[in-house]
């Protein structure tokens, strides 16, 4: 193994995410080794200047600081901490940064079970969806201990707009992530709620929604989401329903954990249960639209 190939940066996960996530790195100039099991992802990070290596273990061998953007809980904590193939095995490795939206409780357990191993664990999961990884413009809400973050936030620069620190606790950072996921669900559905009945009492929802973007009502669903992905019919923010879903879970465990009561996120827990019943594998968070104009009988286009 070169010197070069030991200061390589190192990413898990090459997904949605993931890949945007590598071109940036790679654009500032890094050079970076990293692996995604499957092979088109893989492919398309090698074209853009990466070194694929064949496992989590082989990019924690090859760099000290790993990045990974993953999108389960469960597969973040096989990757971090997998026996045989896990980055806690890793030759070069001194710092795992999670991008991935775990919760709380597996930020802790995945940085428990890292330091056993020398190896610090910094929270680092990010919002901004994939045209934010694109542009370079993700908010990253980082955790962690002092020293690790001030060595990986000039990296993180690469692909943040917006850098938080929001504690030095394995778990603060996901804390936040999951608390500003949950207020993104609301405002969907309660934006589809809306909507509906708008186009049910005869407005256009474009006005409505131009009306609403500069009043008190606005939120990132009346700007971003239903003006490009419901009035146009695309849904195709970016972000898999599932995945909303899961976070919204990881939330209300959060509320749970704390004895706080959580009566609002219930029920939007409830509406995108039922989102996820009734709607296909790998729908998009703004397909659950549908499922509100079926119930008002009104189609917001």
């Amino acid at each position: 193994m070169t010197s070069d190939a030991v200061s390589a940066l190192g990413l898990v996960g090459l997904g949605t995410m993931g890949g945007r996530i590598a071109v940036r790195l790679l654009d500032a100039g890094h050079q970076l080794v990293a692996y995604d099991p499957d092979p088109g992802a893989a492919d398309a990070a090698r074209g853009a200047g990466a070194t694929i290596v064949d496992s989590p273990r082989a990019v924690a061998d090859a760099a000290p600081v790993v990045f990974a953007s993953l999108p389960s809980p469960e597969i973040v904590r096989a990757v971090a901490l997998g026996e045989g193939d896990g980055v806690a095995g890793g030759e070069a490795i001194a710092t795992f940064v999670d991008l991935s939206t775990t919760g709380p409780a597996m930020a802790r357990e995945v940085a428990a079970g890292l330091a056993k191993h020398r190896i610090v664990a910094l929270d680092a999961p990010v919002s901004g969806g994939p045209a934010g990884a694109q542009a370079g413009r993700l908010t990253v809400m980082l955790s962690g201990p002092a020293a690790a973050v001030d060595t990986v936030r000039p990296l993180v620069d690469a692909f943040a707009g917006n850098v938080f620190v929001v504690g030095d606790g394995a778990g603060h950072g996901q804390a936040a992530k999951v608390l500003n996921n949950i207020l993104s669900a609301c405002s969907i559905a309660i934006t589809a709620e809306a909507l509906v009945v708008g186009v049910r009492a005869g407005l256009d929802p474009k006005t409505l929604l131009d009306v609403v973007a500069v009043s008190s009502g606005s939120n990132t669903a009346v700007t971003d989401k239903f003006p490009k992905q419901v009035l146009t019919r695309n849904f195709d923010h970016g972000f898999r329903l599932d995945l909303m879903l899961k976070d919204v879970r990881l939330a209300l465990d959060e509320g749970r954990a704390h004895g706080v009561p959580m009566v609002l996120g219930a029920a939007v827990g409830e509406l995108w249960e039922v989102g996820e019943a009734t709607t296909g594998e790998g729908a998009d968070c703004t397909d659950i639209v549908r499922m509100f104009e079926a119930w008002g009988g009104a189609e917001i286009a």
